[in-house]
């Protein structure tokens, strides 16, 4: 079954690229990438670029409303993804788990519907 690790941080909280705590969660990160290639989980997977580069689209009463940034007003915003294929929500969970940035933020699982392409 596909499940869908999306991952939520606060921005500001983050480790900043370039200074050794960011190499470091970046190397973690890596890490991780690599161990569920290899037990061949990994079916894909992106960061985002900051909140700062999101447009939020809605369509009301037939016209396309835009507004600058992401949809709802939060402390954390989403920041990647892995799309993962496990066993079972409990694999799926364990795998999560170990994404880094689950511990300054979180990472929500959930399973992917997926349609068969006929």
């Amino acid at each position: 079954m596909q499940y869908l690790c999306l991952i939520y941080a606060n921005e500001q909280e983050e480790p900043k690229p370039g200074t050794p705590e960011g190499n470091q969660h970046f190397a973690e990160y890596g890490t991780y990438t690599e161990e569920i290639q290899k037990a061949g989980v990994m079916l894909g997977g992106n960061a985002l670029h900051s909140v700062q580069s999101a447009t939020t689209v809605r369509v009301r009463d037939g016209k396309v409303q835009t507004t600058d940034g992401p949809f709802a007003e939060t402390k954390e915003q989403l920041g990647g993804y892995y799309l993962l294929d496990c066993k079972d929500l409990d694999e799926a969970i364990a795998y999560a788990a170990k994404i880094p940035s689950g511990r300054f933020g979180s990472v929500e699982v959930r399973p992917v519907m997926v349609f068969d392409e006929e």
